[in-house]
């Protein structure tokens, strides 16, 4: 078999393969039902004048717990929410409330090889169940990407990122856990949902 003709076999290859995941993709994608429909008055979403902003408009919202790091970082957190599809997700901002600019700890990414290849992550922190025992790591996708805020690296004075974390659920009698992130003071949080 000469290379001439393995080259050609591999870009028919390549352009199937790419041709299948836009047709998948394109199915996927496809609304269904007719375009014909206006939106139901009552699930739109509209703001009236004397309507308060919501706390995604930018009102803050008061931390269930503060976990602070080295060098003047602070992850507070805003919500821990138990999902029916078995996970909880944690959301909060991770700021700089130290007076110069500062990198966010490579030790955050955690240990394991598969995160950490992954790129500076919030992939270390785990919640604990002290009642059952039992220690909850990040999830990872099929990839091995963890699910969490990626992307860290250095955050300038009194800079603000908002951040998750998923884990796996504890039982649904557990309602109180610890988050713990390298390098930052642990917390205890309640869980919601």
């Amino acid at each position: 078999m000469s290379i001439r003709f393995t080259a050609k076999a591999r870009r028919g290859t390549i352009a199937l393969v790419v041709a299948t995941g836009l047709a998948i993709g394109a199915v996927g994608c496809g609304g269904g039902g007719s375009d014909d429909k206006k939106p139901n008055p009552s699930t739109s979403v509209s703001k009236s004048v004397d309507s308060n902003p919501s706390t995604q408009e930018g009102q803050s919202q008061v931390p269930l717990a503060e976990l602070r790091g080295q060098d003047g970082l602070l992850l507070q957190i805003t919500s821990v929410e138990r999902d029916a599809g078995g996970f909880i997700t944690v959301n909060g901002t991770l700021k700089n409330d130290g007076a110069k600019s500062v990198v966010v700890p490579p030790q955050t990414s955690g240990n394991e090889t598969e995160i950490i290849k992954n790129g500076p992550s919030l992939g270390g922190a785990t919640l604990v169940d002290s009642v059952g025992k039992k220690r909850y790591y990040v999830l990872r996708d099929t990839d091995g990407r963890p699910l969490t805020t990626t992307g860290l690296g250095n955050m300038d004075a009194g800079q603000s990122l908002p951040v998750f974390m998923q884990f796996p659920s504890p039982p649904t009698n557990v309602t109180d856990v610890t988050l713990q992130l390298p390098t930052f003071s642990s917390g205890t949080v309640k869980i919601s949902g």
